[in-house]
């Protein structure tokens, strides 16, 4: 009876190292995400350099209110997002106390993770990978704050 004992107090350890060790990573991405959003929330270009890949593939869709409609596919590059980091929000003026910053992991696996963001701008879906045990967002797909949402909740 002993040894069984033993075994069911090691499965218990082994799990509940692995159950720490995934929530370590839950929260690894999540921090990731929140560098990306603060990056320009804050001006903060060196949130990016700790959290973005510098071969990203940012790709997404800017609401234009005067014609009613979406922009043609948008590119920026890594060094285009820094640059935009720098300015966009350097007065403060571009968020409030109650702007969004918003964080929902997708799933996180060993090497890979997704999650969306949802801040001032509108949303971004990101896929992130591990590289040297940080978690670095390689892809944004991102809209203006959509008209309408559909989900399957």
């Amino acid at each position: 009876m002993k040894p069984l004992k033993l075994l069911f107090a090691l499965l218990f350890v082994v799990t509940l190292c692995q159950a720490q060790e995934t929530e370590s990573e839950i929260e690894a991405v999540k921090a990731a995400c929140l560098n990306y959003i603060n990056t320009f929330y804050e001006a903060d270009t060196t949130l990016a350099y700790k959290s973005v890949h510098p071969s990203v593939r940012k790709v997404g869709f800017y609401f234009k209110d005067d014609e009613k409609t979406y922009s043609p596919q948008l590119e920026m590059p890594f060094q285009d997002l820094i640059k935009l980091a720098k300015s966009w929000n350097a007065d403060g003026n571009q968020i409030n106390d109650t702007s969004p910053k918003e964080v929902t992991i997708f799933e996180v696996s060993d090497k890979i993770a997704s999650a969306k963001v949802t801040a001032v701008w509108g949303i971004d879906y990101l896929s992130l990978r591990k590289e040297n045990d940080t978690w670095m967002i390689m892809n944004v797909l991102w809209q203006s704050p959509p008209r309408f949402s559909v989900s399957e909740e």
